[in-house]
């Protein structure tokens, strides 16, 4: 069963606050909540189906009591900062199946507030006892990754910066940023190495909030106007280490990008725009390259030049500053992927960074570490006549 044209988003909204010492994980669940139903023209009485995380109790099953929901059905897929990509597919399938019409998908997390470690939730998981028992954290999984790719292809930390340079001009224009003061490539070089290769400012922010998505069924579609926006691919994939014989040159998106971009029947170059998780720069670029955007091992090449730099870049990525710069909420990236996406389609970017003719956009989640195992997902999204 194809996805293409089965449900629409249409409604999101993003926590405007970075640090919220005041509420609890449930709460703001609830003020994302609210406030997408809102942007949507809905309420959460209309809501049939709720998707979300971990985060808070027992997911869905403690939300959907906080909230009032009265969902027909609900899912708790965790797969890290890519979770919220695939709620998305899953409320489409889920919709395109009557399971729902309208479907929720929310997210919170206060690890600035609570100062939560990010590697806190592998403590239980069977690869902790050999990995986070000998020093592995967060940063050095990916710092592995991009020794490797340095290593085969030639990548430099000049080229690695672009993508925060790129990152931190769109975020100047974002008034709730977390870091929105426009920084050089040699101010990330000169930043404090972090895990060599990268550098303190090739790493993403650390924020409390969250966002929310409503997902709808092609007829609530039409009774909500032109502010719509279509899904029409969904992919997702598990690479795993493979008892160490794994290519740490290449991430899940290789496969998650491909199951999507044909499900759309489009082509990388018909992409207008492309929200892509920067949990790390390095993250950027091998994304980039294992969406088919460029040959694998030229990613350091391609973002030269201001190629992500939005409105006219060849490829304008993150416009709202992303997590290098704007927002990270609970130490993961994917539902403001989707947010910023949606607001880019509808033509609701800040007009410095607003992509012209915006008709067709990827987002692109991941979660877990690059440098080991990880779980990817990658949404087409279009306007309403894609």
């Amino acid at each position: 069963m194809t996805l293409k044209g089965k449900a629409f988003i249409a409604g999101v909204f993003e926590h405007p606050r970075r640090e919220i010492p005041d509420c609890s994980v449930a709460q703001i669940h609830a003020e994302v909540a609210l406030a997408a139903v809102a942007d949507a023209g809905l309420s959460l009485a209309d809501v049939d189906g709720y998707f979300c995380d971990s985060s808070a109790g027992f997911g869905p099953i403690s939300m959907v009591e906080y909230l009032g929901l009265h969902p027909r059905h609900f899912d708790s897929t965790e797969t890290g900062g890519s979770s919220y990509l695939i709620h998305v597919g899953h409320a489409a399938a889920a919709i395109a199946a009557r399971r729902c019409t309208i479907a929720l998908v929310s997210m919170a997390g206060l690890p600035r507030s609570r100062s939560q470690a990010p590697m806190a939730r592998m403590s239980g998981s069977p690869e902790s006892a050999f990995e986070t028992t000998w020093g592995t954290s967060a940063a050095s999984g990916y710092a592995l990754a991009a020794q490797r790719h340095m290593f085969e292809f030639g990548t430099t930390s000049a080229q690695l910066a672009e993508v925060r340079v790129a990152a931190s001009l769109h975020a100047q224009h974002n008034p709730h940023a977390l870091l929105p003061d426009p920084v050089t490539v040699d101010e990330v070089l000169d930043s404090p190495m972090i895990s060599s290769p990268l550098h303190r400012l090739d790493c993403c922010v650390i924020t409390d909030g969250g966002g929310a998505a409503v997902v709808v069924s092609p007829d609530v579609a039409r009774d909500l106007g032109s502010r719509v926006v279509k899904v029409l691919g969904q992919g997702e994939s598990v690479r795993q280490t493979r008892n160490g014989r794994i290519d740490l040159t290449v991430t899940g998106a290789a496969v998650s990008g491909q199951q999507a971009l044909d499900e759309a029947g489009i082509r990388p170059a018909d992409i207008d725009y492309v929200s892509i998780y920067d949990s790390f720069t390095i993250t950027v670029l091998m994304t980039l390259e294992d969406l088919g955007f460029c040959e694998k091992g030229s990613g350091g090449r391609f973002v030269l030049d201001g190629a992500l730099v939005a409105p006219h870049g060849r490829l304008p990525f993150n416009t709202d500053g992303g997590g290098l710069c704007n927002n990270h909420p609970g130490n993961r990236g994917g539902m403001t992927r989707i947010v910023e996406a949606v607001r880019q389609l509808r033509g609701e970017a800040h007009s410095a960074v607003q992509v012209p003719g915006c008709d067709l956009a990827l987002v692109h989640g991941t979660g877990g570490s690059i440098g080991t195992r990880v779980g990817c997902s990658t949404l087409i999204l279009g306007n309403p006549d894609a």
